[in-house]
Order: structure tokens, then C-alpha cells, then sequence
């Protein structure tokens, strides 16, 4: 994972050599700073199109600071540093991306020295020193990367016989200091770990020669939290990026950190049918041409993608009264993300009743035995539900049902009614539900999503999407208890339902006699139930202000923020 921090000078100015690095280098992460754009001036959508999704705190003509992601959306977690609500200068922002959290500060400048401005950039250091402290003791991989306006030491900075920059604030004590402390703290500088005996320099003035001569200065930093400082193996400066036309007075620092984009592991058993992933966007593939033109009806899989949130995010990130959040943040997201996409008529979402077993536990003891789930994860699946609602949409939870069996009654419902169904799931179970009207939306590694019809069925498993349970059978589910047929596997599996079409004809045929009745077992319980009760589903319209209402209650506030955007884009 490639995170680099960035002090475009001008994001609009130099939307072209932004652009060109991201083509060239292709960082993971870009954290920018001093964008000069306000919120509507900022070039989302061409940055988008780079691939790269983003969140962003803009201020007109100065300041401004945002977070890239590749082939994913940051989740935005802060977008101020706190300790002095009158501070309004658009100064940091926070966003979680593929477990790690990653920061875009642009420190003040603090000239001319002793003054005013000098005095606000000690007690903004004095800020992001608190702020620091706590997020340093979270445990989680953190990156606190920007633009610090502080040359560390003398080593940082080109020599100069004229002494030009004795009396900038850059180089006094105080603000040395300040970082220093951030040392203390824990915190690892990331270049001068790598690069222990050369300058490195980030920041070259556009006066006095100084990219000719290379007299620059170290200013812009990548700190890494304990955690994050394990996986570090590399670190540098793209200072050719400062010698392009029309450059930035800065250049590029990064950090290359390994162990990363992978759902970090619990104390808990797997918690998910699913495997587990990035957080995903949808991106990358175009949309096929849908059987009709009404909207389809979009359905997601809660519990699955509310697991994948929980484990993708970290767990400080915390909404009134101390709760945890990751989860409900993620999952709104992901569900803002996925109506946004696919612009459907209804949104409906499934849920698993975790306290209460269904017909499959009663009828084989061992099915989906094992598995726990973290207290903070099970708070949250009892209010997603409510979650749901706030947005205007509709939901199903039941005791004796799995959200699997809601899902597949959807899908049987829309279809009869001569609709289109998009599913979202990262459950395999779910390929049974493909065909000409329904398209299973599932999550890649990279943050994409694949459209799985019938013939991405056949192509993965070579059977059709009516054959799945019988595929799922004799091949087993290891994440359910389901040991399937002796002595098969998937290629086995497989072939042996196209040769004979069904595990009844198998069965018949005389295979597998000591086996009969668990296969058949094992096909119940594979199969989704799609007579379980859902309630109707008119065409809805999403109700963003209630949903936005609810996340200021529970003092998720950047959400709240994007909810209210959203709502008044809609009036």
C-alpha cells in the first residue's frame, strides 16, 4: 500500500500534474494539502475518472486539504482538528482507507515570527499534539501525514551561508519542539527511518534559484503510529515531480507500508459466510443493458456487509456515548454508494436473527457452529435496522429466517412482478439467484464489484444457477459446517451435476447410498427459502433529512454532513 502526501499549491492550477503522478506513480493514498478551492471548486469527478475516490475540506483561495483513494472511498472519520471550535481554517481531515487510518494536516506557516501567526501555529501544534496522543494510543494503523511546516533539525534543510531562513518560523525551536514531542509519543518518521543519512528534501522555493541549486527543505512529513510502523519496507521523495512544468514548490513524499488491505483478524471466529475483503465502491465495470427499463430493485445482504465494515474500519471510531460506529458508518456508505450507482425504484436489505435458530440449526447440529461475534459488532447489528428505516427503505428480520431466505423472497416477488433485481452480497450462496432478470453484485479485492449473471455461474463453477445447492451439497461449505459428499471436491462437484443434473438423479443412480439423506440435508439447507415474508415494496424515496437527523442524534457528523448535502441536491 503506497501513501503519499502531496502539497499541490493550487489543486485546480495544477489539476494536470496531479493527474500525470497519479498515472505515473500510482499511489494507494494521496494525502493533499493547500488546495485553494472551495468544497464545489474541488475536481472530484476528474479524479474520479483518474480512478480515485476522495474526501476533501476545501476554503477559497487558501488552505484545504483532502484524502485519494484508488479504486476506493475514503471513509471520512474527521474533517477538523479539534480543541478550538472557532477555528475554521481548513486545515486537516481524517478518513479511513483499507483498515489504516491516514491523515491530510497542512500545519500553519506561522511568518512573520514572533506575531500573531506565529503564536497560531504553536497552539495548532499544541493541538495536534492532544489529538495525536490519543490516536497514537488506539492501537490501530495510523498515518499522520502532511505538510507540518517544521524542518525537524539542521540536517533537514540545505546549508546556507547567507542564513536565509535563520529567522523563518520553519527552523525555531518552538516548533521543533512540538515535533520532537510527537516523537515521544510514539510516532515513527517514516523517511528518516529509511533514509537515516540523506536529506530528503520535500520543498523547494520558487525564489532565489532554489530547485536549480537544490536548496530545499524537509517540511512535509508521513509519521506512523506503532502499528503502522511494523509494515513499513519503504519510504521516499519523488523530487522529480518538483521539475515538471507548471510543479508545485513541493514534491511528493510516500511511504510503501506491506500487510495491508486485508481485513485485520479478531479474537472472534469467523464472523461471516463471506470472505472478507476491502471495502468496496462501485467502479470499473459499466452497466449492461437491463432487460427492461424500469429501475430494478436493489437488495442487499445486510449482516454481510455489515461485518465487512466492521473489520475494514477501525474500531475508535465511536458515536455518542461512547458506542462503537465503525460498522453503521461503513454500511450507510456502502448503501449511499450502491443507490447512488444504481439508481433503483426500492431499496430492500435482509437481516439474520442471531439470538433465534432457523429450521437448518434444528434439523443439523453442527450447521454454522463455532462462530462468535464481537459485543461491539452485535450492538451495532441491533441498530442497523433502525438505520435502514431512517433512510426509507425496507428491511426484513424474523426469527426462523436467514437474511439469505429475505433476499431470495425479493428477488422471487420482483421478478414475477417483471422486474429487474439487483443483489449486493459477498456471499456465494447467492450465484442461485442469478438469471436474466437478476444480477448479483459481488465485492473484489481493489475495491470493485463484479455482475455475476448466469454465465459468470457456469464460468466460475460450471453449473447453472438453479444447480448451485446441488453444487454447494457435494462440494460442502466449510464457513457453514457443511462437510458435503466424501472424496469431493469443487471440480468433482461440479462435474458431477452436469452429468446427472440433479442430486436426486445422482442419488438414484446410486451414488453415494451411506451418504443419501445428509446430501439431501445439505441441499435443504443450501437452498434459499423464497416464501419468507417480506413486506410490500412500492417505490420509495429515499429520505435523506430523517437519515441525516438521525446520524447528528448519534453525532456521526461527517456522515450527517454528506446526508444533508445529498438531501438538499434532492429539493
Amino acid at each position: 500500500m503506497k501513501i503519499a502526501t502531496f502539497n499541490i499549491n493550487n489543486v485546480r492550477a495544477r489539476l494536470d500534474n496531479l493527474l500525470g503522478y497519479l498515472k505515473s506513480a500510482k499511489p494507494d493514498v494521496v494525502c493533499l494539502q493547500e488546495l485553494k478551492a472551495t468544497d464545489a471548486e474541488f475536481p472530484a469527478a476528474a479524479l474520479k475518472n483518474a480512478g480515485y475516490g476522495a474526501v476533501w475540506r476545501g476554503q477559497k483561495s487558501w488552505n484545504g486539504v483532502a484524502i485519494l483513494a484508488r479504486g476506493a472511498e475514503p471513509v471520512l472519520t474527521r474533517d477538523r482538528l479539534p480543541g478550538d471550535p472557532a477555528d475554521r481554517e481548513a486545515r486537516y481531515i481524517e478518513a479511513a482507507v483499507n483498515g489504516v487510518i491516514v491523515t491530510s494536516l497542512y500545519a500553519p506557516n506561522g511568518n512573520p515570527q514572533p506575531g500573531p501567526k506565529f503564536k497560531y501555529k504553536l497552539a495548532w501544534m499544541d493541538r495536534l499534539l492532544r489529538h495525536a496522543a490519543d490516536l497514537c494510543a488506539s492501537g490501530v494503523p495510523i498515518v499522520l501525514a502532511g505538510d507540518y511546516n517544521v524542518v525537524p533539525t539542521d540536517f533537514d534543510i540545505y546549508v546556507s551561508k547567507s542564513g536565509t531562513y535563520r529567522n523563518n518560523a520553519l527552523v525555531q525551536p518552538q516548533p521543533r519542539q512540538r515535533f520532537q514531542e510527537l516523537l515521544t509519543q510514539g510516532w515513527v518518521d517514516a523517511i528518516r527511518t529509511i533514509h537515516p543519512k540523506e536529506p530528503m528534501y520535500t520543498f523547494w522555493d520558487y525564489l532565489r534559484n532554489a530547485w536549480l541549486h537544490n536548496s530545499g527543505l524537509r517540511i512535509d512529513h508521513l509519521l506512523l503510529s506503532p502499528a503502522a510502523a511494523t509494515m513499513l519496507v519503504a519510504a521516499s521523495v519523488d523530487r522529480d515531480v518538483r521539475g515538471k512544468p507548471g510543479a508545485s514548490d513541493h514534491a511528493p513524499a510516500w511511504i510503501e507500508l506491506e500487510g495491508t488491505g486485508k481485513m485485520p483478524r479478531t479474537t472472534s471466529k469467523a464472523a461471516s459466510k463471506a470472505p472478507r475483503s476491502k471495502p468496496a465502491k462501485v467502479v470499473a465495470q459499466a452497466k449492461p443493458k437491463k432487460a427492461s427499463r424500469m429501475r430494478p430493485l436493489l437488495v442487499i445482504d445486510g449482516d454481510n456487509f455489515a461485518h465487512r465494515s466492521y473489520h475494514a474500519l477501525p474500531k475508535s471510531i465511536m458515536r455518542k456515548g461512547k458506542k462503537p460506529a465503525g460498522a453503521i458508518l461503513g454500511f450507510c456508505n456502502m448503501m449511499v454508494r450502491l443507490y447512488q450507482a444504481e439508481e433503483p425504484r426500492a431499496v430492500f436489505v435482509g437481516w439474520d436473527t442471531l439470538d433465534a435458530s432457523t429450521y437448518r440449526h434444528e434439523e443439523y447440529s453442527d450447521y454454522q457452529s463455532g462462530r462468535e461475534f464481537d459485543e461491539a459488532l452485535l450492538e451495532q447489528l441491533d441498530v442497523l435496522p433502525q438505520v435502514v428505516e431512517a433512510f426509507g427503505f425496507a428491511a426484513a428480520k424474523h426469527a426462523g429466517y436467514e437474511a439469505d431466505d429475505f433476499i431470495a423472497s425479493a428477488v422471487a416477488a420482483e421478478t414475477k412482478r417483471g422486474g429487474n433485481v439487483i443483489v449486493a452480497s459477498g456471499d456465494r450462496d447467492m450465484f442461485q439467484l442469478a438469471s436474466d432478470r437478476t444480477t448479483i453484485l459481488f465485492p473484489k479485492k481493489g475495491g470493485e464489484w463484479e455482475r455475476i449473471d448466469p454465465a459468470g455461474v457456469r464460468e466460475r463453477y460450471g453449473v447453472e444457477p438453479e444447480q448451485v445447492p446441488d453444487f454447494i451439497a457435494l462440494r460442502g461449505d466449510p464457513s457453514d459446517k457443511l462437510p458435503g459428499a466424501r472424496g469431493v471436491g469443487l471440480a468433482g462437484a461440479a462435474n458431477l451435476v452436469r452429468k446427472y443434473g440433479t442430486l436426486e438423479a445422482l442419488l438414484k443412480a446410486g451414488n453415494f447410498p451411506a451418504q443419501s439423506d445428509e446430501l439431501r440435508l445439505f441441499k435443504r439447507i443450501a437452498t434459499m427459502d423464497r416464501t419468507a415474508p417480506i413486506p410490500k415494496l412500492p417505490d420509495q424515496k429515499p429520505n435523506w433529512a430523517r437519515a441525516a437527523a438521525l446520524m447528528r442524534e448519534w453525532q456521526i457528523n461527517r456522515l450527517a454532513e454528506r446526508l444533508e448535502e445529498i438531501a438538499c441536491d434532492q429539493d
